[in-house]
């Protein structure tokens, strides 16, 4: 019994220590991952409004004519 014991004293020691080392890794690593998401973050909007704009000012903007009407005539004063 008092291998069993011993074991289990093992393992919880194991999977402390781990979830302390895990902790400390991922909290040195939250400014980095933070930067990453942001950057990607900004490049998909940057996409994103890149797609957008021109069918946005291609509604925006009225069509042409395509034909002209007369002169219109000059008077001086």
């Amino acid at each position: 019994m008092q291998k069993l014991f011993n074991v289990m004293s093992v393992a919880s020691f194991v999977m402390s220590a781990g979830m302390i080392a895990g902790s400390v890794l991922l909290y040195t690593r939250i400014p980095s991952l933070t930067k990453l998401y942001i950057s990607e973050l900004k490049l998909e909007l940057t996409q994103l409004v890149t797609d957008m704009v021109p069918g946005q000012i291609d509604q925006a903007m009225p069509e042409l004519p395509t034909s002209t009407g007369p002169a219109v005539p000059f008077k001086m004063p």
